[in-house]
């Protein structure tokens, strides 16, 4: 999150890079030549945009490329124009309410109505569509109206968003809401929690925000704004989490409405879209690429039919997800999460009855007999701390096992999972965040194995699947039903899981005194992305922060390494040379980043006037690189270095609050010569704070 001071001065802040403003908005130039000839696809256009701002002028063409609609004739040619639909009194009232919010002369108004109106009544009478009042799609034309396109491009791009972007059951109580309430769940468990108390479902709220594309609350500049990067985003799943920021930014203020009326609290949500700035959307974007980025993917691989126009599939999607405990994950993400760098890892906890348990599981997997909940919660309570423990551990060490997000495993069976199903309860009551469930449970992952034939000798995933001996199991015997003996050599090598397991379990006399269950706790959790204070008042504002420059200690407690927290994460490829050879490029220091699990990546941090770039290389790319981060330079609140590791150096980003400094994001770099370094770059930040106190 990028914050900005209220009373900033933009023009000193400027004022040194506005030599080289010539050279920069050359890409503009680019954008239009690349327009011109014609041919231009949506690769290319975010190529040359790399997430800038669209100018005004380009706009339409961009969209356009972006709907795939570029060059597509007239629907409306054949059509007799009549317009005399049954709701043709409402179709025109609303239309006009419309046409009201523009920005044109009354001539314009007039062409503008007729225009809306024609596409209105065409798309309801092609589609077989019941016009009801003030309904929200209607409102996907203001933003399209303001661009001043032909008939035939207006309704070719308004029919490419409904069909593409806006989902099935777009209604109250519809599927697509009940979607969206577990990813809030899953991210936000506290907010969720408070407002199924109050009995306010996300289609109370946000039918008009899904319906819209949040062009009925937020301002026609707002909003296309808000369109250029969606649309380059060509992800229809992308808005539930601009949804979800909506809901992140306004949090404190929520829970504070405890003695509110159900009414109220809807009310407030409603309309709290409309306080949405121009200046807003670069910090709304990378917040909502943050969140992206820590989602399962089968949030958007297992709901694909919501979206676009074919009926293949809907038939087999029978998952009543309003029933759905929390997010359902693919047995399939699961095996290959771990095996990835970055991304989602899950830390997997194997709740079947320690028999079944015994017999066979997944490698990686943490047992917590879910039986023991109500037969012996005391034991239960010390296998809850083991857990907790155990992936502590082994997201320290690096283990592939390693995960910050918990998935829960039964056996598939839904009779045998119903304890399962009240741990689950039980995580969930105390508001822990990235909860999921294995969909299909042990069942699905026998059979997906057996699918993709585990057993072949050209696969690599043969040891998934062991038993307490050590031993690989048969995975075509698991699914035909017979259980592993459990014999073999009797040298087979557990998992770390399960060895922290056993040896965890032994330890029950210090495991209470060693062993701090964020479970247990109800302190607020100290490294959170969007911070109270961020979300109190005006949106995506902060206050002046404070900056120094000190050795690290030996053991710096309150580091938090989130350097994926970056206020631009949305990974643009660019050659490194070029960027090197920016003329508002003031220093180049190449270096490794420094991953918390000890990865180091090769890297390039670059200066400006104004920000700090970390480009990471691409391996199967000699020369590019992505743009790993982008940091504001007056966001910095202090460089530190290790005492016995002098060019180790970590950069905190943050500000300063009444309470003391708030940490938002850490970046780690191995820099050589990082003196002349962290002394160039502090150079430059005392320049920018310079500038922002005159």
């Amino acid at each position: 999150l990028l914050l900005r001071p209220s009373d900033v001065d933009v023009n000193i802040v400027m004022a040194e890079v506005a030599d080289v403003l010539p050279v920069e908005r050359c890409w503009e130039k680019d954008l239009a030549e690349a327009l011109e000839a014609g041919g231009c696809d949506l690769e290319t256009v975010r190529n040359i945009i790399q997430g800038r701002e669209l100018p005004a002028d380009l706009r339409a063409k961009v969209w356009k490329i972006a709907l795939n609609v570029a060059g597509k004739g007239d629907s409306l040619a054949s059509w007799d124009g009549c317009l005399d639909l049954p709701e043709q009194t409402a179709i025109h009232k609303d239309c006009q309410k419309l046409i009201d919010q523009l920005s044109a002369s009354e001539d314009e108004k007039t062409r503008l109505l007729v225009d809306v109106e024609s596409v209105v009544t065409f798309y309801c009478k092609s589609r077989s569509v019941k016009y009801q009042l003030d309904m929200g799609w209607i409102h996907l034309l203001k933003p399209l109206a303001e661009l001043r396109i032909p008939r035939s491009d207006l309704y070719n791009c308004f029919y490419a968003i409904m069909k593409k972007y806006i989902p099935r059951e777009c209604v109250l109580k519809g599927r697509p809401f009940h979607l969206f309430r577990l990813l809030l769940q899953y991210h936000e468990p506290e907010l969720c929690s408070f407002l199924d108390t109050k009995k306010v479902t996300p289609d109370c709220y946000a039918l008009k925000w899904l319906a819209s594309l949040f062009a009925y609350y937020c301002s026609v500049d707002v909003t296309q704004v808000m369109w250029d990067n969606y649309l380059q985003q060509a992800d229809p799943f992308f808005i539930y989490f601009l949804m979800l920021i909506i809901l992140v930014n306004a949090k404190d203020v929520i829970l504070t409405q405890e003695s509110d009326s159900k009414e109220e609290i809807i009310k407030f949500l409603e309309s709290s879209p409309s306080s949405l700035e121009v200046e807003d959307m670069e910090d709304l974007f990378s917040l909502t690429q943050y969140y992206c980025s820590r989602t399962p993917a089968s949030f958007r691989k297992g709901n694909q039919s919501l979206f676009g126009s074919s009926l293949l599939g809907l038939k087999d999607d029978d998952t009543d997800l309003s029933q759905a405990l929390c997010l359902p994950v693919s047995v399939s993400e699961i095996l290959q999460a771990n095996q990835q760098g970055e991304g989602v890892r899950f830390f997997v906890v194997d709740c079947r009855p320690a028999e079944q348990y015994n017999s066979g599981h997944l490698s990686t997997a943490f047992h917590l007999d879910s039986d023991l909940m109500l037969r012996n919660p005391g034991e239960f309570a010390l296998s809850v701390k083991s857990l907790l423990e155990a992936q502590k551990q082994s997201i320290e060490s690096g283990s592939i096992a390693g995960g910050e997000h918990l998935c829960f495993m039964g056996s598939g069976r839904e009779e045998e999972d119903m304890y399962m199903n009240m741990v689950l309860a039980h995580f969930l009551q105390k508001n822990k965040e990235y909860i999921s469930i294995a969909n299909g449970g042990f069942m699905a992952l026998q059979q997906h194995l057996a699918d993709i034939n585990v057993d072949g000798p050209d696969t690599g995933y043969g040891h998934w699947i062991v038993s307490t001996s050590g031993s690989r199991s048969s995975i075509n015997s698991l699914v035909d039903g017979d259980s592993p003996n459990g014999s073999g050599d009797g040298k087979g090598v557990k998992s770390l899981v399960n060895k922290m397991t056993v040896a965890l379990k032994t330890k029950s006399v210090n495991m209470k005194e060693k062993v701090i269950s964020f479970i247990e706790n109800t302190s607020a959790p100290v490294d959170r992305h969007v911070s109270s204070s961020d979300r109190l008042g005006k949106p995506y504002r902060g206050v002046k922060p404070v900056f120094s420059i000190a050795d690290e200690e030996e053991y710096d407690t309150d580091e938090i390494d989130n350097s994926s927290m970056s206020d631009d994460d949305r990974k643009e490829i660019v050659n490194i040379q070029t960027w090197i050879n920016k003329p508002d490029v003031k220093h180049h220091f190449p270096c490794n980043e420094v991953k918390e699990n000890g990865h180091m990546l090769p890297s390039h941090l670059l200066v400006t006037a104004t920000h700090m770039y970390c480009l990471r290389e691409i391996g199967s790319r000699k020369g590019f690189a992505y743009i790993q981060s982008r940091q504001a330079l007056n966001s910095v609140v202090k460089i530190t270095s290790k005492k016995k590791h002098p060019e180790l150096i970590t950069f905190k980003y943050g500000n300063s609050t009444s309470s003391g400094m708030e940490i938002l994001a850490v970046e780690r770099y191995l820099i050589p010569n990082a003196g002349d370094a962290t002394k160039a770059i502090k150079q430059q930040i005392m320049k920018v704070l310079d500038a922002l106190e005159s």
